[in-house]
């Protein structure tokens, strides 16, 4: 017998596509519809039925962008139905685009019970058996596809559409034919059968004995089908293929511990009010599908997304609530939303996590501390001690699985951040979060693993994300046949906790990591959108400030202290830090609403800073100051109030031999005509840190058209277009008393630059302000400080710490370090010398080894990215107008760089009254770092110090308190006590970057207490 197995295969997919599919409706009647257009923006259940619908039929254009269409859509069952199984089939215009990237609906009940979501592979609403007719409304938003697919590319073309004001009025899609089918269940399992079986004939080896069994069933399954009565034979047809869907998995298959989930990023290619839309749809999908399959479990990240959810749909969250008590609908993550983990403070981090698990805590109660956070854009080393302190010892991610140079060497693994705590941590082998559970994703996933032989399992997230629907019932029939099947890896419908309980069962010593996980991917989210990374630089300084003055407030001046506006600011904010908004590639919308959202919280924390301090102040003549950063400045300590010291020294500046020199004792400051600065002198220390023939703060404007993702990605040949910034249209000397500043304006292409070069009496730092008015598309701005310091490393401030990368290209590991985030400020040295450059609002660095121009020495050039242009997916990116500051730091040692980093972007206030208030807390002793002050969660009267070990070394220090406290212990990140009281008598030790969290018990008498 002649056997050809492409010819088998081949007729499995015309039977299929040509009959079977055709056949599950094995009988349809056409379904009357009225609708009403919405205007504006979205309305309720209730608001939407008081208008008047008119009839709609199939082929009527409908949606403009970003629009809402209310559709009534009725049908009767026929008679002899009933009692049969039928659906309502909704065709609101889906096309071939991508799920939760178009068109998407969500059916009423006309009790206003929100019942399930309409998307591309989920077109049905559920008939009840029996019933004489069905009557559904759905809400129809006509989101425009922003990220359309051509031959199955993406197309990242700009596009009006992603800002209201410019999106227009079209209709996007056009109505189908809506309709009530019968359902033929026996042709519908039919399919599932022959799509897993003949996807894994595909996929074994051409001679695999269990191939050909596969395909000798698959034969005579549809040698019993009549094609033309698929529905009388199609038992049959299952029949002959039980015994090769019965046939178990060998006992070393990969297992699969496959987790229903849907993604849904908070805010991307739509705002974030449709967010909150996409949720109630997936989480009507989902719960749908629970009340069908009760192998269903499903995990949902985003405490702010369940939020939404319970202040919107009411329905859905308390039938969510049920499904949890039965083990069944699982908060992971803990985070308020998936955050990214670069770009926020460290403080920001706590936040994320406190804030999202307290939510989960009064919510649910007990809820698994799994960590969950897949899509965000590379992962700090700060990440592993926060997420244990806030009680999460288990991390799930798989981003890093799209590193376009190097693949990461493990699946399961401890991750270990910089002060040496680690965290069990799993990426998914099959490289994504939204599989369909199909034999190729399994296949893919047991293929893949990289840990084979120590472990045998890894985690698979199945469901269509952002606002697809989440899991689906084809999804789960797959995972039902693959669960034992010979040939195939197992597949398990399973929890997180469950996952990793038998991991640690099975695995005893998993390999480390050390250090942050980089993603060798979009790199320009370092830098794209420059308002939004500069608003969430500005409100993280003035969150510490709030909080550190309305604690002494309240602590000294008995004022009530501003939980609940604090709480909702924090809230407001930790959403923009979700991991397509901080980064910069999302649409104009939300970046517009982001710039918008930073202004208003930048005011009310300022009326909380001014309202404290007025408190604090009290009666007196003069002017002190008070000093939010917790070092001392200017005669003031850290964290207090007091009468500021007048800095000795002076300024000069001269113009000599075509230079301009800017000399205050301490530095010397050599500008030439062009603006850029030609010698940089420490003089105490008789030491030139920019060489001959190189120029500072120089501006150079690069070529940036990434290959496909324009506001993620900086692709690595860009440096090869690079131009100087250099052109002068004027230039001055401005002396302002105890500063000196040389000003130079420029003009480049469309854009124009003006530029302040600053030296103050007795400082060792040269400030720099660069005002750009910015015109260019697919440009980036950088300044460079080529500095005459050889080093194999530099340090870049994280969360809480520091972090080295190389300033070399030994491996491809580091040469796709090519561009990287750093905080405040990064640390370049020698033995016995450094540098520290200082910034208020930038991300996005370079710093490599160059070779010397006059000599062939070695220099280390540090460079800062300012600004882009990306085109997508907003085509009007940073355009207009930006302020950066920046600063180099001479003679600094990694101490000095931490103490700069605060100084320049924290405040230091003038306050009219004389009464000096010292601070709360103070720690005596190197390396300690005071970073957040604040009244403890609970409103128990009791106040919160956070603190960190900033140098990287083992540190003995004395801490005190400058109030009657009847104790001092440690807490974790949740405040929950963690430890015997303190004796602050006796010195603590802080390991290095150990973060310690205290609480401090006040006595009776300063315990009067009601919170705002």
């Amino acid at each position: 017998m002649h056997r050809d197995s492409a010819a088998t295969l081949a007729r499995v997919n015309r039977t299929l596509t040509s009959y079977i599919y055709p056949a599950v409706e094995a009988a349809s009647v056409a379904a009357e519809c009225t609708a009403w257009e919405a205007p504006g923006e979205p309305v309720s259940f209730a608001t939407a039925l008081r208008n008047r619908f008119t009839p709609r039929s199939p082929g009527d254009a409908w949606g403009a962008p970003w629009g809402t269409t209310w559709l009534s859509i009725r049908a009767d069952v026929p008679v002899e139905w009933r009692g049969r199984r039928t659906e309502l089939i909704v065709e609101l215009g889906f096309n071939d685009e991508m799920e939760g990237f178009q068109v998407e609906g969500i059916a009423y009940a006309e009790s206003g019970e929100a019942v399930k979501a309409l998307n591309p592979q989920s077109r049905w609403l559920p008939v009840e058996v029996g019933a004489l007719d069905v009557a559904y409304i759905v809400e129809a938003a006509s989101n425009p596809v922003l990220l359309p697919k051509v031959q199955d590319e993406l197309v990242f073309a700009p596009t009006p559409l992603g800002d209201p004001a410019t999106a227009g009025l079209r209709p996007q899609y056009v109505l189908g034919n809506s309709r009530l089918a019968l359902v033929d269940e026996g042709a519908r399992a039919l399919i599932h059968d022959l799509e897993v079986l003949s996807e894994l004939a595909r996929s074994l080896p051409a001679e695999s004995a269990r191939r050909w069994e596969i395909l000798v069933a698959l034969e005579a399954s549809l040698n019993v089908l009549d094609v033309h009565d698929v529905g009388a034979t199609s038992r049959a047809a299952r029949q002959a293929l039980v015994a090769v869907l019965d046939q178990p998995a060998v006992g070393s298959a990969h297992i699969l511990n496959a987790i229903g989930h849907a993604h849904i990023d908070s805010a991307w290619l739509w705002p974030l009010r449709e967010t909150r839309r996409k949720v109630a749809r997936t989480v009507a999908n989902v719960l749908q599908l629970m009340d069908e399959d009760p192998d269903l479990l499903y995990a949902m990240s985003s405490a702010q997304q369940f939020a939404w959810l319970e202040e919107d749909h009411p329905d859905l969250f308390r039938r969510l609530s049920a499904r949890f008590a039965e083990g069944r609908f699982l908060p992971v993550g803990g985070m308020w939303v998936e955050s990214d983990v670069n770009m926020p403070s460290g403080e920001s981090l706590v936040r994320q996590l406190v804030t999202g698990t307290r939510y989960f805590e009064e919510k649910f109660g007990d809820v698994a501390k799994v960590g969950w956070l897949p899509d965000s854009f590379g992962y700090s080393a700060a990440l592993p001690q926060i997420l244990k302190l806030a009680g999460y010892h288990r991390f799930i991610t798989q981003k890093i699985s799209w590193n376009t140079t190097n693949k990461f060497p493990h699946h399961t693994f401890w991750w270990e951040g910089i002060d040496g705590s680690r965290v069990l941590t799993h990426f998914p082998s099959a490289d994504m979060y939204n599989s369909n559970v199909t034999v190729a994703d399994v296949a893919h996933a047991a293929s893949n693993f990289a840990d084979k032989g120590w472990v045998n399992r890894s985690v698979l997230p199945f469901g269509f994300g952002d606002g697809g629907g989440g899991p689906t019932r084809e999804m789960m029939e797959r995972a039902a046949r693959m669960r034992d099947l010979e040939g195939s890896a197992r597949v398990e419908v399973s929890s997180p906790v469950k996952f990793f309980d038998q991991v640690e069962q099975e695995f005893a010593d998993p390999q480390v990591w050390l250090g942050e996980m980089y993603l060798e991917f979009h790199r320009g989210i370092y830098t794209s959108q420059a308002r939004t990374k500069c608003g969430n630089r500005r409100v993280e300084q003035l969150f510490r400030e709030a909080e550190l003055w309305a604690t002494q407030a309240r602590v000294r001046a008995d004022q009530d202290y501003p939980f609940h506006a604090l709480e909702r600011l924090w809230q407001e904010v930790l959403v923009l830090q979700f991991h397509d908004v901080l980064p910069g590639t999302s649409i104009a919308w939300v970046h517009n609403e982001a710039e918008q959202t930073y202004a208003r919280v930048e005011s009310e924390l300022v009326s909380i800073v001014e309202s404290s301090l007025v408190a604090l102040s009290g009666p007196g003549p003069g002017a002190s100051i008070a000093n939010a950063s917790p070092f001392a400045r200017s005669g003031v300590s850290g964290h207090s109030i007091s009468t500021p010291v007048v800095r000795d020294g002076a300024v000069s500046a001269h113009s000599s031999d075509g230079l301009v020199i800017l000399d205050n004792g301490v530095v010397r400051v050599a500008i030439a005509e062009d603006g850029t600065v030609v010698e940089l002198t420490d003089l105490q220390r008789s030491r030139r840190v920019i060489s001959n023939g190189d120029r500072g703060n120089l501006l150079r404007i690069y070529r940036d058209v990434p290959t496909k993702w324009d506001a993620w990605d900086i692709d690595a040949g860009y440096r090869a277009t690079g131009l100087d910034v250099d052109s002068v249209v004027s230039a001055r000397i401005e002396e302002r008393g105890s500063r000196c500043a040389f000003v130079v304006d420029r003009a480049f292409g469309s854009s124009t630059a003006s530029q302040e070069i600053v030296v103050t009496a007795g400082s060792a730092q040269v400030d720099f302000t660069t005002r750009v008015d910015w015109h260019e598309r697919d440009r980036l701005l950088k300044v460079e400080f080529p500095l005459a310091l050889s080093t194999e490393r530099w340090a870049a401030e994280t969360q809480f710490g520091h972090t080295y990368r190389t300033t070399h290209t030994n491996t491809s590991w580091d040469t796709a370090k090519f561009e990287a985030c750093a905080h405040r400020w990064v640390h370049v040295g020698e033995p016995g010398y450094g540098v520290a450059v200082i910034n208020d609002r930038t991300y996005g660095h370079s710093v490599r080894r160059v070779g010397s121009r006059d000599s062939g020495g070695i220099r280390t050039s540090v460079e800062l990215s300012l600004v882009r242009g990306p085109r997508y997916p907003d085509p009007k990116a940073d355009q207009g107008a930006h302020t950066f500051r920046y600063a180099v730091h001479v003679g600094a040692d990694i101490e000095d760089a931490v103490r700069a980093g605060y100084e320049f972007t924290d405040s230091a206030r003038e306050v009219s009254g004389g009464t000096p208030v010292p601070a709360l807390a103070e720690f005596r002793g190197r390396g300690v770092v005071i970073d957040t002050v604040k009244m403890a969660d609970d409103r128990s009267g009791d106040f919160i110090v956070r603190a960190y070990e900033s140098l990287g070394a083992r540190q003995e220090v004395q801490f005190s308190v400058s109030v009657d406290a009847d104790a001092v212990y440690d807490v974790d990140l949740l405040e929950n006590r963690i430890c015997a009281d303190l004796d602050l008598t006796q010195s603590l030790t802080f390991s290095p970057f150990q973060i310690r969290t205290f609480r401090v018990e006040l006595s009776d008498a300063e315990r009067n207490f009601e919170g705002g």
